[in-house]
């Protein structure tokens, strides 16, 4: 059997789990900063990321890898490149969000005048304009792994209040359009 091994707050997990939603798996949640969790990830994933997947004798690292690993394994159809481009600017916000909540979890100014915080705001600011505008151009009105990473990445940002939204209304209308799905709902951070 298939076993994820995440967390529930994550959005690289949450998006696996959504699109995992009608295939069997088991889903383990992992305390990944301490503990014997941080044990069991360090001892099959040297990159010490989640998500990451285990069939059989196989363990998959990293959000995107476990996707392909995954469609080409069920012969799900393949994603457009203009879809792995939509998917690498959905990664970019994920990723600089993260890191800035590492950084405030370690008690540094994210909001200091520093290059690095410049940077970080700056991709996340044009990159939300940018799939704003392909929300509007309807992009993103099928359900498949694009929308679900889009939409996990925009109900993260909300959760952990991280970015504000309000000069993107076509991602938060995305966002309401989207939120009573029962695969949304079934892994729903604030349920933890």
């Amino acid at each position: 059997m298939l076993k994820l091994y995440g967390s529930t707050t994550s959005p690289f997990v949450r998006r696996l789990r959504i699109w995992l939603a009608n295939t069997e798996h088991e889903f383990i949640n992992l305390q990944i900063f301490d503990g014997p969790d941080r044990e069991t990830l360090a001892a099959r994933n040297p990159a010490m990321k989640i998500p990451m997947l285990e069939d059989g004798d196989a363990i998959i690292f990293d959000s995107r890898m476990i996707y392909r690993y995954l469609t080409e394994k069920f012969s799900f159809p393949k994603p457009s490149w203009e879809q792995e481009n939509h998917l690498t600017v959905i990664d970019a916000v994920n990723d600089s969000l993260v890191q800035i909540l590492l950084l405030e979890r370690s008690e540094i100014d994210t909001n200091a005048d520093h290059m690095y915080f410049r940077l970080q705001r700056e991709r996340v600011d044009t990159s939300l304009q940018y799939l704003d505008s392909l929300v509007t151009e309807g992009i993103f009105n099928d359900w498949h792994y694009p929308s679900i990473c889009l939409y996990c990445l925009i109900d993260w940002v909300e959760f952990r209040t991280l970015h504000d939204l309000s000069n993107v209304p076509q991602l938060l209308q995305f966002h309401r359009d989207n939120s009573d799905r029962i695969e949304v709902t079934a892994t729903d951070p604030r349920k933890d």
